[in-house]
């Protein structure tokens, strides 16, 4: 997120449009902004028992407070400030979250709540409250905004439950959907920013994209952060493996016991050797040896022992002796007239 170095003075700014305010809508402005010293914003009921008045009462007086500044000549008079943080917005993209807005302009939360103030008292800018589905955001275009809401919305229903994409795979089908939006803003810059205004779409710690609320993005402990390392290194992996890298990776200290009791008890993940797992993704099927060999031979039909050794050997990690003494039970497999194997 690129910063900004405003060439005017928020505080200042703020000073002199409500220098024209009585004291008590000073005060609840004041309050409901956080702009003194005590910079939390204040609840309409906390202001009105400071006052012994009502919400509701709080509520007209903050209204009344506004529309007084929006018709002062201070107001007029600081057009160039309230222009300059139009124009901002509008080069982030014309739709941008609150979030990233503040933060962008300044650190300092003091300044940001007067920037809020300003923001909340131009008709320049438009408030799009926080749901479901976004965070809170501030627009410049109305019709930028609609478009990206549903761009959003359709790209996060285009997501499969499980589903993980690379950011440039992302940012690539959002561009490609968006409708409605002028081609300035179809860049991959802004395509990340408005990304980050999605409640439903997120990344995980690899960078991969998804559903917010899918275990691949939201890691909620040891066996999420394996399944990503396993699904990164592409190729079954010792649970001693996996423990190391979740270690080196993400930092999260992790015990090797800890590591393989997971992997057990989670079915995204197939033994396929001695602490070797696999992820049931990549075709790993669960199962003892026989049950392989079962499952080879209902597909491909009566084979040599060669060849059962050799289709085993690409699904689990084992020494050829083990599949040949299961092999060798008659109680699950024979042979046929042509030497071949079958299932008993």
């Amino acid at each position: 997120m690129p910063s900004i170095t405003l060439t005017f003075k928020p505080k200042q700014t703020t000073k002199k449009i409500l220098a024209d305010l009585h004291d008590r809508a000073y005060d609840v402005i004041s309050g409901r902004f956080g702009l003194g010293d005590d910079l939390e914003r204040k609840t309409l009921e906390a202001i009105g028992q400071k006052y012994g008045i009502t919400r509701e009462r709080v509520r007209q007086i903050e209204n009344a407070a506004l529309t007084s500044i929006r018709k002062s000549e201070a107001f007029k008079v600081e057009q160039k400030a309230f222009e300059e943080l139009r124009d901002y917005i509008a080069s982030l993209g014309g739709v941008v979250s609150e979030e990233d807005l503040l933060g962008s302009i300044s650190k300092d939360e003091s300044t940001q709540n007067h920037i809020h103030l300003h923001l909340v008292v131009h008709d320049f800018f438009e408030k799009h409250k926080e749901d479901e589905h976004f965070k809170p955001r501030w627009s410049v275009d109305r019709a930028t905004a609609d478009g990206v809401h549903i761009t959003l919305k359709k790209l996060y229903e285009s997501l499969s439950d499980d589903e993980l994409v690379s950011e440039p795979d992302i940012v690539d089908r959002f561009i490609n959907e968006l409708k409605g939006v002028a081609a300035e803003y179809k860049n991959e810059e802004i395509a990340r920013r408005w990304l980050s205004i999605s409640k439903r779409i997120n990344s995980n710690p690899l960078g991969e994209w998804g559903r917010a609320d899918s275990s691949n993005v939201k890691t909620r402990g040891v066996k999420d952060y394996a399944y990503l390392i396993m699904r990164k290194h592409g190729s079954p992996m010792h649970f001693r493996e996996v423990a190391k890298a979740i270690t080196d990776t993400f930092g999260k200290k992790t015990h090797v016991a800890t590591c393989h009791n997971e992997l057990i008890k989670d079915q995204r993940f197939v033994l396929v050797g001695r602490g070797y797992y696999a992820l049931r993704d990549w075709g790993y099927k669960p199962g003892v040896v026989r049950d392989v060999i079962k499952e080879i031979l209902k597909k491909e039909g009566p084979m040599s022992k060669d060849g059962i050794v050799n289709r085993v050997l690409k699904e689990r990690f084992l020494k050829k002796n083990t599949i040949l003494v299961n092999l060798q039970n008659p109680k699950y497999f024979k042979k046929n007239k042509n030497g071949l194997y079958t299932i008993a």
